[in-house]
């Protein structure tokens, strides 16, 4: 039955690859943690008191308290599956509490530092260049996803209505509005792109040999730039999407609006980026003000 509720979160619900396979080792570790194999595992058999016997062995072993919650999650919906499907009778997991979780503030680059990434003073003229240096600007104007921007065809960008459709999580798309100038850096980019690059898959953002783009190669290019920009420990493609969302709140933007062009399902997702803004003003009140320490 565990191969059954893989196959439903994937297709059914819709998860990532990514998360699917984060729900698969979950399930085999507590497989482990009973002496079991995932084959021959008996969900009616398993008692609240082996769960909380999990977390603490867990967390005895080292786990941090978000990591131990997340698996514990894992066993809420698996459980949660089979309640619906009717395969089980009872939920071990029903009174189990999570470990509590300090969430920490999502790190941002400072808008200085994203001007010196931007500046196109010394930026080469070559395809990679200027395909990287059109992957920063995407980030940071439109705060798309990693997996978004790999996913981006050139259908996508409307050059005319000045619009990008984003593909993000469980397929849900959404209409980001985009600037005349990112509108034309896309159009120079295609040009180039379409001179330099043969064979094509059928993506915007490609390799020289055709081919679509990759996270890890993404990412990469990202912590490299931003690694000689910035002295902040993440310099992932998310802090630029924290950086997004952190530049809009502070220049005044409504949370609500803010909670849309990121593809946020929950307003409590993008709530954490208030937080940031008012460290942020608190941190220009204490320099400006003379009293402020």
């Amino acid at each position: 039955m565990i191969n059954e509720f893989l196959q439903y979160i994937q297709y059914e619900k819709n998860y990532s690859s990514h998360t699917v396979l984060s729900y698969h080792n979950d399930m085999k570790q507590f497989c482990a943690f009973l002496q079991t194999d995932e084959n021959s595992f008996q969900p009616n058999s398993v008692e609240a008191q082996q769960i909380q016997q999990w977390a603490m062995t867990l967390i005895s072993e080292g786990k941090s308290a978000r990591s131990v919650s997340r698996k514990i999650s894992t066993l809420k919906s698996y459980w949660h599956f089979l309640r619906q499907r009717g395969y089980c009778t009872k939920n071990p997991t029903s009174k189990i509490i999570l470990p509590k979780t300090n969430k920490p503030l999502p790190a941002f680059f400072k808008q200085k530092e994203m001007e010196n990434a931007l500046d196109e003073s010394f930026l080469a003229s070559d395809f990679e260049a200027q395909r990287d240096h059109l992957i920063l600007e995407i980030f940071y104007l439109t705060g798309i996803r990693l997996s978004e921007l790999i996913g981006i065809k050139d259908a996508d960008f409307d050059l005319n209505e000045g619009t990008l459709r984003v593909t993000g999580k469980r397929n849900k798309q959404r209409i980001i509005p985009v600037s005349p100038d990112l509108c034309r850096k896309v159009e120079l980019y295609i040009r180039l792109r379409n001179e330099e690059v043969d064979f094509r898959e059928d993506y915007l953002l490609l390799r020289l040999n055709g081919q679509k783009l990759y996270p890890k190669k993404v990412y990469n290019m990202v912590h490299q730039t931003m690694s000689q920009i910035s002295t902040i420990n993440k310099r992932s493609p998310h802090v630029l999407r924290h950086s997004f969302a952190t530049s809009l709140l502070n220049e005044g933007a409504d949370i609500n609006a803010v909670k849309e062009l990121l593809g946020h399902s929950s307003l409590a997702a993008t709530q954490v980026y208030t937080h940031t803004s008012f460290d942020e003003l608190y941190n220009i009140y204490k320099q400006a003000h003379p009293r402020g320490e």
